[in-house]
Protein backbone atom coordinates (compact mmCIF):
# COMPACT_ATOMS: atom_id res chain seq x y z
CA UNK A 1 0.00 0.00 0.00
CA UNK A 2 1.48 3.58 -0.42
CA UNK A 3 1.91 6.66 1.87
CA UNK A 4 -0.69 8.09 -0.24
CA UNK A 5 -3.57 5.46 0.23
CA UNK A 6 -2.59 4.89 3.93
CA UNK A 7 -3.32 8.83 4.37
CA UNK A 8 -6.66 8.59 3.28
CA UNK A 9 -6.96 5.82 5.46
CA UNK A 10 -6.15 7.54 8.57
CA UNK A 11 -3.14 5.73 8.81
CA UNK A 12 -0.16 8.43 9.80
CA UNK A 13 3.17 7.42 8.10
CA UNK A 14 6.72 8.44 8.20
CA UNK A 15 7.60 9.77 4.57
CA UNK A 16 10.92 9.36 5.09
CA UNK A 17 13.30 6.57 5.61
CA UNK A 18 14.21 6.02 9.41
CA UNK A 19 16.58 8.13 10.94
CA UNK A 20 15.94 11.51 9.17
CA UNK A 21 14.51 14.01 11.88
CA UNK A 22 12.96 16.82 8.82
CA UNK A 23 13.93 19.89 9.61
CA UNK A 24 15.96 19.82 6.21
CA UNK A 25 12.60 20.78 4.80
CA UNK A 26 13.06 24.39 7.08
CA UNK A 27 13.86 26.30 3.90
CA UNK A 28 10.82 25.04 1.54
CA UNK A 29 8.70 26.19 4.55
CA UNK A 30 9.72 29.44 4.34
CA UNK A 31 9.81 29.57 0.65
CA UNK A 32 5.94 28.99 0.88
CA UNK A 33 5.26 31.04 3.30
CA UNK A 34 7.21 33.76 1.82
CA UNK A 35 5.39 33.42 -1.49
CA UNK A 36 2.44 33.56 -0.16
CA UNK A 37 3.56 36.67 1.61
CA UNK A 38 4.46 37.99 -1.17
CA UNK A 39 7.69 40.57 -1.76
CA UNK A 40 8.24 44.23 -0.84
CA UNK A 41 10.38 46.64 -2.90
CA UNK A 42 10.79 50.47 -3.04
CA UNK A 43 12.73 52.06 -5.80
CA UNK A 44 13.65 55.18 -5.99
CA UNK A 45 14.86 56.99 -9.37
CA UNK A 46 16.49 60.51 -9.27
CA UNK A 47 17.96 62.13 -12.19
CA UNK A 48 17.46 65.23 -14.74
CA UNK A 49 14.32 65.13 -17.04
CA UNK A 50 14.86 64.17 -20.24
CA UNK A 51 17.08 61.29 -19.08
CA UNK A 52 14.77 58.38 -19.51
CA UNK A 53 13.80 57.59 -16.47
CA UNK A 54 10.88 56.37 -16.59
CA UNK A 55 11.41 54.53 -20.06
CA UNK A 56 13.85 52.49 -18.26
CA UNK A 57 11.64 51.87 -15.33
CA UNK A 58 9.17 50.55 -17.99
CA UNK A 59 11.33 48.63 -20.04
CA UNK A 60 12.75 47.14 -16.27
CA UNK A 61 9.36 45.83 -15.27
CA UNK A 62 7.72 45.23 -18.27
CA UNK A 63 4.80 47.68 -17.34
CA UNK A 64 3.32 51.02 -17.43
CA UNK A 65 3.57 52.93 -13.91
CA UNK A 66 2.46 56.47 -15.99
CA UNK A 67 -0.20 55.93 -18.19
CA UNK A 68 -1.48 59.89 -17.51
CA UNK A 69 2.06 61.21 -17.32
CA UNK A 70 2.52 65.21 -18.57
CA UNK A 71 5.71 66.80 -19.51
CA UNK A 72 5.95 70.19 -18.11
CA UNK A 73 7.25 72.78 -20.61
CA UNK A 74 10.46 74.92 -20.75
CA UNK A 75 9.11 78.04 -19.19
CA UNK A 76 7.01 76.07 -15.85
CA UNK A 77 10.53 74.15 -15.53
CA UNK A 78 11.92 77.95 -14.52
CA UNK A 79 10.69 78.21 -11.17
CA UNK A 80 9.53 74.19 -10.92
CA UNK A 81 10.38 72.45 -7.54
CA UNK A 82 10.88 69.05 -6.93
CA UNK A 83 8.07 66.78 -6.04
CA UNK A 84 7.49 63.26 -5.24
CA UNK A 85 5.72 60.79 -6.80
CA UNK A 86 5.57 57.09 -5.92
CA UNK A 87 3.38 54.58 -7.78
CA UNK A 88 2.89 51.02 -6.75
CA UNK A 89 1.83 48.31 -8.72
CA UNK A 90 1.55 44.61 -7.86
CA UNK A 91 3.27 42.39 -10.34
CA UNK A 92 2.67 38.47 -10.89
CA UNK A 93 5.28 36.17 -12.40
CA UNK A 94 5.36 32.47 -11.97
CA UNK A 95 2.61 32.65 -8.66
CA UNK A 96 5.06 34.93 -7.13
CA UNK A 97 3.97 38.54 -6.24
CA UNK A 98 5.84 41.44 -5.69
CA UNK A 99 4.03 44.78 -4.52
CA UNK A 100 6.42 47.08 -6.55
CA UNK A 101 6.69 50.97 -5.37
CA UNK A 102 8.67 53.67 -7.92
CA UNK A 103 9.36 57.04 -6.10
CA UNK A 104 10.17 59.18 -9.13
CA UNK A 105 11.44 62.86 -8.76
CA UNK A 106 10.31 65.13 -11.30
CA UNK A 107 11.79 68.49 -11.02
CA UNK A 108 15.14 67.42 -9.80
CA UNK A 109 17.47 69.57 -11.55
CA UNK A 110 15.08 71.69 -13.84
CA UNK A 111 15.50 74.89 -11.83
CA UNK A 112 17.82 77.97 -12.83
CA UNK A 113 19.13 77.47 -9.04
CA UNK A 114 19.62 73.51 -7.94
CA UNK A 115 21.28 74.76 -5.27
CA UNK A 116 19.05 72.90 -2.60
CA UNK A 117 16.91 70.53 -4.99
CA UNK A 118 17.07 67.53 -3.07
CA UNK A 119 16.27 68.52 0.39
CA UNK A 120 12.73 67.44 -0.41
CA UNK A 121 13.93 64.22 -1.32
CA UNK A 122 15.95 63.55 1.75
CA UNK A 123 13.32 64.28 4.04
CA UNK A 124 10.62 61.58 1.92
CA UNK A 125 13.59 58.85 2.74
CA UNK A 126 13.53 60.39 6.56
CA UNK A 127 10.02 59.82 6.64
CA UNK A 128 9.63 56.63 5.46
CA UNK A 129 11.83 55.73 8.09
CA UNK A 130 10.10 57.69 10.88
CA UNK A 131 7.06 56.15 9.45
CA UNK A 132 8.49 52.69 9.68
CA UNK A 133 9.82 53.34 13.14
CA UNK A 134 6.32 54.09 14.49
CA UNK A 135 4.51 51.32 13.27
CA UNK A 136 7.53 49.20 14.60
CA UNK A 137 6.85 50.76 17.98
CA UNK A 138 3.26 50.50 17.99
CA UNK A 139 0.54 47.57 19.38
CA UNK A 140 -0.09 46.11 16.58
CA UNK A 141 3.43 45.09 14.58
CA UNK A 142 1.77 42.09 12.29
CA UNK A 143 0.97 44.10 9.15
CA UNK A 144 3.26 47.09 9.12
CA UNK A 145 4.09 47.96 5.36
CA UNK A 146 7.26 48.50 4.60
CA UNK A 147 7.84 51.62 1.95
CA UNK A 148 11.56 52.36 2.96
CA UNK A 149 13.70 53.18 0.47
CA UNK A 150 15.44 50.01 -0.68
CA UNK A 151 17.50 50.98 -3.89
CA UNK A 152 17.52 54.39 -5.62
CA UNK A 153 19.13 54.61 -9.14
CA UNK A 154 20.98 57.78 -9.61
CA UNK A 155 20.88 59.14 -13.38
CA UNK A 156 24.05 60.40 -15.08
CA UNK A 157 24.07 62.51 -18.10
CA UNK A 158 26.29 60.51 -21.11
CA UNK A 159 26.84 63.86 -22.47
CA UNK A 160 28.97 65.57 -19.45
CA UNK A 161 32.70 64.46 -19.20
CA UNK A 162 32.07 62.69 -15.85
CA UNK A 163 29.94 64.23 -12.92
CA UNK A 164 28.61 67.28 -12.41
CA UNK A 165 28.83 69.29 -9.01
CA UNK A 166 24.81 68.75 -7.89
CA UNK A 167 25.29 65.02 -9.28
CA UNK A 168 28.50 64.92 -6.17
CA UNK A 169 26.39 66.64 -3.62
CA UNK A 170 23.32 64.62 -4.56
CA UNK A 171 25.09 61.26 -3.78
CA UNK A 172 27.33 62.71 -1.00
CA UNK A 173 23.92 63.56 0.95
CA UNK A 174 22.00 60.22 0.75
CA UNK A 175 24.95 57.88 0.40
CA UNK A 176 24.41 57.29 3.89
CA UNK A 177 20.51 56.72 4.25
CA UNK A 178 20.09 54.91 0.76
CA UNK A 179 22.08 52.07 -1.78
CA UNK A 180 23.13 54.40 -4.64
CA UNK A 181 22.99 52.62 -7.35
CA UNK A 182 24.93 54.77 -10.41
CA UNK A 183 23.57 54.66 -14.23
CA UNK A 184 24.78 55.97 -17.29
CA UNK A 185 21.39 57.40 -18.89
CA UNK A 186 21.00 56.72 -22.71
CA UNK A 187 24.15 54.75 -23.68
CA UNK A 188 23.31 54.60 -27.01
CA UNK A 189 24.47 58.35 -27.59
CA UNK A 190 28.44 57.00 -26.74
CA UNK A 191 30.41 54.79 -28.52
CA UNK A 192 31.78 51.82 -26.76
CA UNK A 193 35.31 53.86 -26.37
CA UNK A 194 33.20 56.79 -24.95
CA UNK A 195 31.41 54.78 -22.82
CA UNK A 196 34.32 53.10 -21.36
CA UNK A 197 36.09 56.61 -21.01
CA UNK A 198 33.10 57.87 -18.87
CA UNK A 199 32.73 54.64 -16.56
CA UNK A 200 36.18 55.24 -15.34
CA UNK A 201 36.02 58.74 -15.06
CA UNK A 202 32.64 58.55 -12.78
CA UNK A 203 34.33 55.79 -10.62
CA UNK A 204 37.61 58.31 -10.24
CA UNK A 205 35.39 60.70 -9.20
CA UNK A 206 33.34 58.77 -6.83
CA UNK A 207 36.16 57.38 -5.03
CA UNK A 208 38.04 60.90 -5.02
CA UNK A 209 35.30 62.30 -3.47
CA UNK A 210 34.06 59.40 -1.43
CA UNK A 211 30.77 58.77 -2.19
CA UNK A 212 29.46 55.09 -0.76
CA UNK A 213 27.95 53.52 -3.71
CA UNK A 214 26.25 49.63 -3.22
CA UNK A 215 28.63 47.51 -3.82
CA UNK A 216 27.40 43.68 -4.52
CA UNK A 217 28.52 41.32 -1.77
CA UNK A 218 30.97 38.82 -2.71
CA UNK A 219 29.68 35.51 -4.17
CA UNK A 220 30.24 33.02 -1.21
CA UNK A 221 32.72 29.77 -1.83
CA UNK A 222 30.29 27.34 -2.00
CA UNK A 223 28.44 29.00 -4.85
CA UNK A 224 28.75 27.93 -8.39
CA UNK A 225 31.22 29.06 -10.68
CA UNK A 226 28.28 30.30 -13.57
CA UNK A 227 26.68 32.74 -10.39
CA UNK A 228 30.57 33.60 -9.26
CA UNK A 229 31.51 34.54 -12.99
CA UNK A 230 28.01 36.67 -13.32
CA UNK A 231 28.83 38.32 -9.43
CA UNK A 232 32.54 39.59 -11.20
CA UNK A 233 30.87 40.78 -14.70
CA UNK A 234 28.35 42.85 -12.81
CA UNK A 235 30.68 44.38 -10.44
CA UNK A 236 32.76 45.18 -13.17
CA UNK A 237 29.98 46.52 -14.87
CA UNK A 238 29.01 49.26 -12.76
CA UNK A 239 28.29 52.55 -13.39
CA UNK A 240 25.55 50.81 -15.20
CA UNK A 241 25.25 52.06 -18.86
CA UNK A 242 22.05 51.79 -20.02
CA UNK A 243 19.03 51.93 -22.84
CA UNK A 244 15.26 51.72 -22.02
CA UNK A 245 12.44 51.35 -25.08
CA UNK A 246 9.06 50.04 -24.91
CA UNK A 247 8.59 50.02 -28.44
CA UNK A 248 8.84 45.99 -30.59
CA UNK A 249 11.01 46.25 -33.28
CA UNK A 250 12.28 43.44 -35.96
CA UNK A 251 15.86 42.47 -35.88
CA UNK A 252 17.08 39.46 -37.68
CA UNK A 253 13.65 38.02 -38.37
CA UNK A 254 12.39 38.46 -34.59
CA UNK A 255 10.67 41.11 -32.50
CA UNK A 256 12.71 42.47 -30.06
CA UNK A 257 12.37 45.76 -27.31
CA UNK A 258 14.69 48.14 -29.03
CA UNK A 259 15.58 51.71 -30.63
CA UNK A 260 15.76 51.99 -34.85
CA UNK A 261 18.27 54.30 -35.89
CA UNK A 262 19.37 54.56 -39.69
CA UNK A 263 22.48 53.14 -39.35
CA UNK A 264 20.87 49.74 -37.46
CA UNK A 265 18.68 48.47 -33.91
CA UNK A 266 19.99 49.14 -30.75
CA UNK A 267 18.58 45.96 -28.86
CA UNK A 268 17.78 46.55 -25.30
CA UNK A 269 18.19 43.07 -23.57
CA UNK A 270 21.70 43.00 -25.54
CA UNK A 271 24.32 42.70 -23.57
CA UNK A 272 26.44 43.70 -26.67
CA UNK A 273 24.22 46.55 -26.99
CA UNK A 274 24.44 48.21 -23.27
CA UNK A 275 23.96 46.97 -19.65
CA UNK A 276 20.58 46.85 -19.31
CA UNK A 277 20.47 43.27 -19.04
CA UNK A 278 22.89 43.16 -16.08
CA UNK A 279 21.02 46.23 -14.07
CA UNK A 280 17.73 44.43 -14.45
CA UNK A 281 19.78 40.86 -12.65
CA UNK A 282 21.58 42.61 -10.36
CA UNK A 283 18.09 44.28 -9.40
CA UNK A 284 16.23 41.01 -9.14
CA UNK A 285 19.19 38.93 -8.35
CA UNK A 286 20.34 41.10 -5.25
CA UNK A 287 16.79 42.20 -4.27
CA UNK A 288 17.17 40.99 -0.86
CA UNK A 289 20.82 42.41 0.41
CA UNK A 290 19.20 45.65 -0.77
CA UNK A 291 16.78 45.14 1.66
CA UNK A 292 18.96 43.72 4.02
CA UNK A 293 21.49 46.25 3.82
CA UNK A 294 18.61 48.96 4.34
CA UNK A 295 17.40 47.07 7.12
CA UNK A 296 20.67 46.46 8.73
CA UNK A 297 22.72 49.52 8.38
CA UNK A 298 20.84 52.71 6.92
CA UNK A 299 17.34 52.10 9.40
CA UNK A 300 19.25 51.00 11.96
CA UNK A 301 21.88 53.97 12.02
CA UNK A 302 18.54 55.98 12.01
CA UNK A 303 16.58 54.14 14.46
CA UNK A 304 20.01 54.40 16.82
CA UNK A 305 20.08 58.31 16.24
CA UNK A 306 16.40 58.52 17.12
CA UNK A 307 16.29 56.98 20.10
CA UNK A 308 20.09 58.75 20.89
CA UNK A 309 17.38 62.00 21.01
CA UNK A 310 14.99 60.41 23.08
CA UNK A 311 12.34 60.09 19.89
CA UNK A 312 12.62 63.60 19.08
CA UNK A 313 12.75 64.94 15.99
CA UNK A 314 15.48 67.78 15.22
CA UNK A 315 19.17 68.33 16.00
CA UNK A 316 21.60 66.52 18.94
CA UNK A 317 21.09 67.98 22.04
CA UNK A 318 24.76 68.95 22.16
CA UNK A 319 24.12 70.90 18.46
CA UNK A 320 21.31 72.58 20.46
CA UNK A 321 23.67 73.69 23.00
CA UNK A 322 26.10 74.87 20.52
CA UNK A 323 24.08 76.85 18.56
CA UNK A 324 22.26 78.45 21.91
CA UNK A 325 25.96 79.69 23.21
CA UNK A 326 26.68 81.09 19.76
CA UNK A 327 23.32 83.12 19.61
CA UNK A 328 24.31 83.97 23.30
CA UNK A 329 27.75 84.99 22.00
CA UNK A 330 26.76 87.09 19.34
CA UNK A 331 24.09 88.83 21.77
CA UNK A 332 26.63 89.98 24.01
CA UNK A 333 29.20 91.12 21.28
CA UNK A 334 25.80 93.26 20.00
CA UNK A 335 25.91 94.98 23.30
CA UNK A 336 28.92 95.80 23.33
CA UNK A 337 29.21 97.17 19.81
CA UNK A 338 26.30 99.50 21.24
CA UNK A 339 27.80 100.17 24.43
CA UNK A 340 31.49 101.16 22.37
CA UNK A 341 29.05 103.57 19.74
CA UNK A 342 27.50 104.88 22.81
CA UNK A 343 30.93 105.62 24.80
CA UNK A 344 31.84 107.54 21.35
CA UNK A 345 28.89 109.66 20.79
CA UNK A 346 29.21 110.88 24.53
CA UNK A 347 33.03 111.31 23.68
CA UNK A 348 32.38 113.57 20.44
CA UNK A 349 29.90 115.27 22.02
CA UNK A 350 31.56 116.46 25.00
CA UNK A 351 34.58 117.57 22.75
CA UNK A 352 32.18 119.27 20.06
CA UNK A 353 31.18 121.10 23.45
CA UNK A 354 34.80 121.62 24.59
CA UNK A 355 35.61 123.42 21.34
CA UNK A 356 32.28 125.55 21.11
CA UNK A 357 34.07 129.50 21.44
CA UNK A 358 33.38 131.71 25.04
CA UNK A 359 31.42 134.59 24.34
Amino acid sequence: MSQADKMKQGQFTNPETPGYVGFANLPNQVHRKSVKKGFEFTLMVVGESGLGKSTLINSLFLTDLYPERVIPGAAEKIERTVQIEASTVEIEERGVKLRLTVVDTPGYGDAINSQDCFSTIISYIDDQFERYLHDESGLNRRHIVDNRVHCCFYFISPLGHGLKPLDVQFMKAIHNKVNVVPVIAKADTLTLRERERLKRRILDEIDEHGIKIYHLPDAESDEDEDFKEQTRILKASIPFAVVGSNQQIEAKGKKVRGRLYPWGVVEVENPEHNDFLKLRTMLITHMQDLQEVTQDLHYENFRSERLKRGGRKGPEPEEMDKDMILQEKEAELRRMQEMIAKMQAQMQKQGDEGEAPHV
